[in-house]
């Protein structure tokens, strides 16, 4: 019987690993793609240990004419792209006051962030359409409770992942009749090394109940919610967005 192929963006650890493992573990097979040349050791056998197939492509999603090659190489080692989950992205720049923000620090994450991922999901969708799905299709953006929550002192990273909400929306209604469900995931504190030079500071924060879980989230949190929304039980929920935070989006008095 052939698996489906998922593309899993920034997929070498983090957020990207947690879901990579948990598609292979619902049945997928897994490309990563990640700023490397090659893929970090033991990055295969970990994949492999789930069950899947395992391929690597080194992709800068900020380089919209690599976006081609990475669309082939996952048709070529699957047959088919049958979702996507886009993870790769980037903090902002240097943090501080917003009126310091420097127009090219702007730029770079945005152009990674957003503008890459709008056209990757754009060259993607059109790959999916081309061929026979062999399961139910997805794709699946990774943004941040930053989407709805500021920040100011790193405002660029707050319109980049609220661009991209907007995005996800304007996709799922293209895509809604090719029953192709599309999903926007906001996690809030996640435990990655993303956030492990912050770790002290967001430690005491929950602490203080800044989260009502009074947990740190995990990048298992994550994956499992992305391989959910990727089995296409949930495909008449499209559009929708989900939050992986604790409740610490929820507004409180």
């Amino acid at each position: 019987m052939t698996r489906p192929g998922a593309i899993v963006t920034g997929g070498a650890r983090g957020i990207g690993l947690a879901c990579a493992e948990a598609l292979a573990d619902a049945g997928f097979d897994i490309l990563v793609a990640d700023l490397a040349e090659k893929p970090a050791d033991g990055l295969a056998d970990t994949i492999a240990a789930h069950g899947a197939e395992f391929a690597y492509a080194s992709c800068d999603i900020a380089d919209l004419p690599g976006h081609r090659k990475l669309v082939e190489a996952a048709m070529d080692a699957f047959g088919s792209i049958d979702c996507l989950v886009n993870n790769a992205g980037i903090g902002a720049v240097v943090r501080g006051d917003l009126l310091d923000l420097k127009p090219q620090n702007f730029d770079r994450a945005l152009a990674i962030n957003l503008r890459g991922t709008v056209f990757l999901s754009q060259a993607v969708a059109k790959a999916m359409l081309a061929t026979p799905p062999v399961s139910a299709r997805s794709i699946i953006t990774i943004t941040s409770v930053s989407a709805a929550m500021a920040s100011p002192e790193r405002a660029d990273y707050c319109i980049s992942k609220a661009g991209l909400s907007m995005w996800v929306k304007n996709l799922a209604l293209r895509l809604a009749a090719e029953n192709v469900g599309v999903f926007e995931v906001r996690p809030g504190i996640i435990r990655t090394d993303m956030t492990s030079g912050v770790s002290a500071k967001y430690d005491a924060l929950i602490d203080a109940g800044l989260v009502p879980a009074r947990r740190w989230g995990e990048a298992a949190d994550i994956g499992a919610v992305v391989a959910a929304l990727a089995s296409g039980k949930f495909g008449f929920s499209t559009g929708s967005v989900i939050d992986v935070n604790g409740a610490l989006s929820v507004p409180r008095l």
